[in-house]
This record gives structure tokens, C-alpha cells and sequence, in this order.
């Protein structure tokens, strides 16, 4: 299990981070860069072929077992990914860097599906799934380190296409693990879902033809991203009318979302009124029969099961608590990909001084964050510390908008506190001061967002539901990075961070409506929803918390 949270961490925090401190050196174009980030999508998107994974045998490789073909499959091509990645130079030849990088983002949330899958199978009593999901956390925040600190450091005194091929190698050590790994047998029928065939259920006819419609509007999104990115890295040079992110976002941003939240909802919001008012229902058990009826049950739950209970017991709520997903974690991940870019470009920071600042002084911030949303549970409550999250995560971003401009208010926090008197470079200490703030409320806005999200989960569809809802979270930052791009090109990186310091004012008033809206349903006396067990959370929230 370390090794494999080692594995499912290193190609992360390679792709998702350090491959964009690579292109920043390399001159790369700002808004190409949060282009290519929108390969962080794949790990957004992984549920959907989830179902392929789980119920698809390899030939010749199955014979390893239910779930280690499929690992070594995707180590081997992750390490691929790696080797190749460093015999390609991304300033003369982007398209192919870019693709490649896709390949091994699907790869790497291919890997993490199964990973998950292989923890949960081979859990007993002596290694519960607690204590798999805690060496699973270790080895991932080992692999951030090696991925991260140690890459960049490594970076500085040999080239990166050296250092993506130590990384490649490492990779594919992997694999000896899984050659070694226990696994659990193929059962020789596969249960469906049950409750969806039981009397009063919605048929299952109309539930594919709903499934068909969320189906199309989520391949569309896709094949729309897929389209752009393809254009935009494809772009000769003297193009006199070449495509921009910014437009893109503003004119198809929000079909995307509209096709794979907003749609689903509605056909989910429809099934329910049928389920309510007894039509187009079962009248008596139906079995699946066939493998094909068991992939669709699989795929329902996925995308639709979920959303259609959220909206049966939040009813109208579940419009704010769409909203709060959106946009509460909005402002980390929309300028994520550029941190590096502006700490060794735009601010001339050294690779060793952002690996320290960032990757381990900086996890000990996002600790004290998270003991500190711990405190204000305790203290405040759910609802007061998740507004308080949103309001941190949103005036941190001013911290960088002061260090982009010369760091005069983070200059006089350190002289009035005497930190500048510690005997460490005063550009240093602009530098932990800010990434201080930042982890430090990313730590509780972390931990306040994945308390809520543990609380409108149902306990019923715990697994599926907080895999669907903490997908959708990546949505909005994602789309928006190409466009961020263009502006920091055009109007700088002050002005960008007083941007996202404003988009995280909706989350804000997002929260404030929850609020709002759970007192009075107190009030009313109904039910509030169950917290997600523990080791539920623990089982689906690895991603969330080790980006």
C-alpha cells in the first residue's frame, strides 16, 4: 500500500505541478501553460470510466489477478510517459510535449481507480481500510515530496529532461511491487445495483435513455476541451486570428458546466418526480441479466444516482450546494499551475528556495491550517468555519498581489513581528510569509469544504456521491486557467490575484445562503443530512487533500 500511494502520488504532483515549473523555464506562453493544465481534468473525470475498469478482464495480463494487470498497465505506461517526456523539448515541439502529458494524466486517474478499488478488495480485519488509507496518505505525500521538493532541487544542478527520466525510472520500479501484490479473484457473476430493479423504481428503459442524454452532454464537454486544446497547441506562428482561452471560456465555459452539472441535475430532478408520483416505475423486481445492463446500473449510480438523492433531500438547497462546489475552492485551483511559473520567472526565487518554501515548509503550514479548522469546529461550527474558510482562501490571494507588486504590507508584517530580524534573506522570508498565508488557509478551507461535503453525502451512496460532487469541485478552476493565463500575459500577476481575491467572494455568499438555508430547515424540524463515516471519507478523499 506505500508503495502503491507512492505510485498514484509521484505522477500527480509531476503533471499536475512540476511539469509547469518545466515550462516556465522553458519560455513557455502563460496562457498556454493553463492550457495544458487542463489535463488535471482526467482526474475530475475519472469516475466516468470507472465502470470499464472495474468490470473490463485484460487478456493475457488478467491472469495476474482482478486488479494487477490493469496497475501494471498503467505504471508502465506512466514510466513511458516520463521517458518520453524527457526526449521532448516542450519550447520547439508543445503539441507533442502536451499530448503526451495527456496520456499519462489518464493514465495516472486510470491508476488511482484502481488503487482504490484494489485497497477496498484486500482490507480484513488485521489491514482494516483505515490503516490502508493511512499508509496510502504516506506513501502519497512521500511521492509529493520526491515529485516536487526533490525534482526542483534536482532541476537545478541537471537539466529537466534528466530529471524525467530519473522520475520515468522510478516509475517503472514500481511495478515489482504490484508483481508481489496480494489480490482478490474475479467473483463469477457480478451483482448489479439492486435497489435500482426493485418495485418502484424508475424503468430501467427510460433510466438508459436518461443516461444516454447525461452521456452525450459529458462527451460533448470532453470532445469541446479535447477540440480546444488541440487548436490552441496547434497554432502557427504569425496566425492572424489565432484562438483564445479567454473567448473560449466566455462563450462555451458555461455550456460545459450546464452539460455536466446542470443537465444530469435536471434528469436526475425528473426521475425523482416519476419515482414520487408512481410513474413510469416498476411493478415488480427486474433483475440484470446481462453484462451490459450491469455496466449501465454501474454507470447510473455514478453520475445520476448520486445527484438524484442530493436533490430529493435538499430540494431546492441543492442549487446553493451546486454553487458552493463550484466555487469554494475556486481561487486555489483556478492560479494553481502558475505558482511555479512566478516564484522562478516572474520573482527569480531559485529552484532549492521554492522546493523548501513551498514543498516542506509549506506542508507544515497546511497542517496548522487543518488544526486549526479542527479548533474552530470545536468552537464556531460547520457552518461559521466554512464561511471563515472561503473568506481566508479569497484575501490570501491580496498576499501575492502584495509580493507581485514588491511585498510593502508583507514587509512591514515582518518588521513590526520581527522576522526580518531572524537572519534569513529578506526576500526569503516575503516569500514563507506569503506561501504561510496561503497554506495556512488552505489548510482549514481544506478542511472545512471536505467536513461539508461529508455532511450532504448520504450514507446510502457515500462513495459514489463525494467521487461525483469532489469532481465537480475541479471544474470551474480548471476551464478558467487558459483564460488567467492570457490575462497574467496581458495585465500582470497584481492584477490576476485581485481578480481571484474577488471570485472568492462568491463562494462567500454561496456559504452564507447554506447557512441561511440549513438554520431554517432546522428551524422547521426536519432532518439534517448524516455525516459520512469515517472511513467512507477516508476512502474518497485522498485526492482533495494531497492536492
Amino acid at each position: 500500500m506505500l508503495v502503491f500511494g507512492f505510485s498514484a502520488g509521484l505522477p500527480f504532483s509531476l503533471l499536475v505541478g512540476t511539469l509547469n515549473a518545466w515550462m516556465g523555464e522553458a519560455k513557455i506562453d502563460l496562457a498556454t501553460i493553463g492550457i495544458i493544465s487542463w489535463i488535471g481534468l482526467a482526474y475530475a473525470f475519472k469516475f466516468l470510466w470507472s465502470p470499464l475498469v472495474d468490470r473490463t478482464r485484460l487478456p493475457v495480463l488478467g491472469r495476474l489477478g482482478r486488479r494487477r494487470g490493469w496497475l501494471i498497465v498503467c505504471q508502465l505506461v506512466l514510466a513511458l510517459t516520463f521517458l518520453s517526456l524527457s526526449m521532448t523539448d516542450p519550447a520547439l515541439a508543445i503539441g507533442t510535449f502536451a499530448m503526451v502529458a495527456v496520456i499519462g494524466a489518464f493514465a495516472s486517474a486510470t491508476q488511482d481507480v484502481v488503487i482504490d478499488a484494489w485497497r477496498i478488495d484486500v482490507a480484513d480485519e488485521t489491514a482494516t481500510v483505515e490503516i490502508l488509507s493511512s499508509i496510502y496518505q504516506m506513501g502519497f505525500r512521500i511521492a509529493a515530496l520526491v515529485g516536487g521538493a526533490l525534482a526542483l532541487v534536482l532541476s537545478a544542478r541537471i537539466s529537466w529532461p534528466a530529471v524525467y527520466m530519473v522520475m520515468g525510472i522510478v516509475m517503472a520500479a514500481t511495478v515489482i511491487a504490484t508483481l508481489f501484490a496480494p489480490d482478490t479473484a474475479r467473483p463469477a457473476e457480478e451483482l448489479g445495483f439492486r435497489e435500482l430493479r426493485e418495485p418502484g423504481a424508475v424503468h430501467p428503459k427510460l433510466r438508459a435513455l436518461g443516461l444516454a442524454v447525461v452521456g452525450l452532454g459529458w462527451a460533448w464537454a470532453i470532445v469541446t476541451i479535447a477540440n480546444f486544446m488541440m487548436r490552441i497547441l496547434s497554432v502557427q506562428p504569425g496566425d492572424p486570428n489565432p484562438p483564445k482561452a479567454s473567448e473560449f471560456t466566455a462563450s462555451t465555459g458555461p455550456w460545459i458546466i450546464a452539460a455536466t452539472v446542470f443537465l444530469p441535475a435536471l434528469v436526475a430532478t425528473y426521475f425523482n418526480w416519476l419515482r414520487t408520483n408512481g410513474r413510469n416505475v416498476l411493478a415488480e423486481a427486474v433483475p440484470a441479466t446481462s453484462g451490459t445492463q450491469r455496466a449501465a446500473d454501474h454507470a447510473y449510480s455514478a453520475l445520476l444516482l448520486p445527484l438524484a438523492d442530493l436533490v430529493q433531500r435538499l430540494r431546492w438547497g441543492v442549487i446553493i450546494a451546486l454553487g458552493i462546489i463550484l466555487t469554494y475552492r475556486l481561487t486555489d485551483s483556478i492560479w494553481g499551475p502558475f505558482a511555479f511559473p512566478f516564484y522562478l520567472t516572474e520573482l527569480q526565487y531559485s529552484a532549492d528556495e521554492v522546493a523548501f518554501a513551498s514543498k516542506v515548509f509549506g506542508v507544515f503550514m497546511t497542517i496548522a491550517g487543518i488544526a486549526i479548522g479542527g479548533v474552530l469546529f470545536v468552537t464556531l461550527g460547520r457552518y461559521p468555519t466554512l464561511i471563515l474558510g472561503a473568506m481566508v482562501a479569497a484575501a490570501t490571494n491580496l498576499l501575492y498581489a502584495d509580493l507581485a507588486a514588491g511585498a510593502h504590507y508583507i514587509d512591514a508584517f515582518a518588521n513590526t513581528f520581527g522576522l526580518s530580524a531572524m537572519g534569513v534573506d529578506p526576500r526569503m522570508v516575503r516569500l514563507m510569509v506569503a506561501i504561510s498565508g496561503e497554506n495556512i488557509a488552505g489548510g482549514l478551507a481544506g478542511a472545512a469544504y471536505v467536513a461539508y461535503l461529508s455532511s450532504i453525502a448520504s450514507k446510502d451512496y457515500s462513495a459514489v456521491q463525494y467521487a461525483l460532487l469532489s469532481s465537480l469541485t475541479l471544474l470551474v478552476g480548471s476551464l478558467g486557467r487558459g483564460a488567467l493565463g492570457e490575462m497574467i500575459e496581458t495585465d500582470g500577476y497584481v492584477a490576476v490575484f485581485h481578480l481571484t481575491a474577488a471570485l472568492g467572494g462568491i463562494a462567500v455568499v454561496f456559504c452564507v445562503l447554506e447557512w441561511i438555508r440549513a438554520s431554517w430547515q432546522n428551524r422547521r424540524g426536519t432532518t439534517a443530512p448524516e455525516l459520512m463515516p469515517t472511513s467512507d471519507a477516508a476512502r474518497v478523499t485522498e485526492g482533495d487533500t494531497a492536492a
